[in-house]
């Protein structure tokens, strides 16, 4: 962790900035929290700066994600980690009825979250993520949001084990 807390503000951005999907400002916030003691440290901080942040700002997070199989995994367009992370779960490999069964739960989930469903992919199999769409699906949106969130801690936190080492 010396090498993080060593970094300029922009270099420290360019590291750990991309951590957070599409979320930089998260980073850009918890800049001011170093020198971190860890990685543990430094995943802490960010996620106090995601609990300090409004409603409106923890939805655009949210929003920030891909689909889970959806059009953007199929274009090849998602982050490289977000790419990494849906192939190791096998979501690159899914027969036509699978993807269309994830495209229908992408769909209802959106629509009645106003968010992608997020789930920490590396904990998964296909069928336990299924399973983990259709059980949430039944959440209120409040619950939904929080349990959403809590996943992005459980993606970010993997992918800054991968980036430094557990």
């Amino acid at each position: 962790m010396s090498d993080i807390n060593a970094l300029d503000h922009d270099a420290f951005l360019a590291r750990v900035g991309p951590v957070f999907e599409h979320s930089p400002w998260i980073a850009e916030r918890a800049w001011a929290a170093r020198p971190f003691d860890g990685v543990a440290g430094l995943h802490q901080a960010m996620m106090a700066v995601v609990a300090a942040a409004s409603a409106d700002e923890q939805v655009a997070l949210l929003q920030a994600h891909p689909d889970l199989a959806g059009k953007a995994a199929r274009a090849g367009s998602l982050t490289a980690d977000s790419t990494r992370e849906q192939a190791g779960a096998g979501l690159d490999r899914l027969s036509d009825a699978e993807y269309d069964r994830f495209e229908r739960l992408n769909r209802a989930y959106r629509e009645r979250f106003g968010f992608p469903f997020i789930v920490a992919v590396k904990r998964h199999t296909r069928e336990s993520i299924l399973a983990a769409y259709e059980a949430r699906l039944g959440n209120d949106r409040a619950t939904e949001i929080g349990t959403a969130l809590a996943e992005v801690g459980l993606i970010t936190r993997f992918r800054l084990d991968a980036l430094f080492g557990d």
